[in-house]
């Protein structure tokens, strides 16, 4: 079966995924871009970036991927649901290029842009957004995007088979939490870690087969 995946999810040593504020020109809130400058510097990002370890991990978060799920925080910004217009933070041409399902309780028609995406919205559990995405991906991986607290529902429903986390050496002190509430999850996994000259540390949590 096509496996559910999370792949680059940044989060900083306190664990926090996202910091707090969150806007329309605060994405990631007071964390702005530090969970994520380790990935600018890639040359998935940038032709002249690095082809390091970094690069290495980042390369995996398109191949084989047919579909994505997100929650409302990490496709907007609070309040989005009040603007009719408002198409989402990431521009007409958004890097997912697959159907995505933004999981919300506030609905609406779905939306298609540029390169391949069209967002849909779904209120929906965790297992009944991964059927509908699983029908969608047609037979490729299903990524489960973000943010921390969908991550976190996805893990705590057993739903996840691979996980890819970058932990940066940054403390953001508030915001989101990724690991609330998920105590043993390291038992139902394989666990490896690598470390890059970046300083950030790649945690990989591939599910152990029953």
């Amino acid at each position: 079966m096509a496996l559910a995946r999370v792949q680059n999810f940044a989060i900083s040593l306190d664990g926090y995924g996202t910091g707090e504020g969150q806007s329309a020109d605060a994405h990631f809130g007071h964390a702005g871009d530090r969970l994520h400058q380790w990935m600018f510097a890639t040359r998935w990002w940038d032709a002249g970036g690095s082809g390091g370890v970094d690069d290495a991990f980042v390369q995996q978060h398109d191949p084989g991927i047919g579909a994505e799920i997100m929650g409302a925080g990490k496709w907007g910004h609070p309040g989005w649901q009040d603007d009719a217009d408002w198409k989402g933070a990431w521009g007409p041409n958004p890097p997912f290029h697959t159907p995505v399902f933004v999981l919300t309780h506030h609905t609406r028609a779905p939306i298609e842009m540029e390169g391949g995406t069209t967002f849909h919205f779904l209120d929906a559990s965790p297992a009944e957004a991964l059927a509908v995405a699983r029908e969608a991906a047609d037979g490729k991986d299903v990524r489960i995007g973000g943010g921390p607290t969908v991550v976190n529902e996805f893990l705590a429903a057993g739903l996840v088979d691979h996980l890819h986390v970058v932990v940066v050496p940054i403390l953001l002190g508030r915001g989101v939490r990724l690991w609330d509430g998920l105590e043993g999850l390291e038992k139902d996994y394989r666990v490896e870690a690598t470390s890059s000259p970046s300083n950030v540390t790649h945690v990989t949590f591939t599910r152990v087969a029953s």
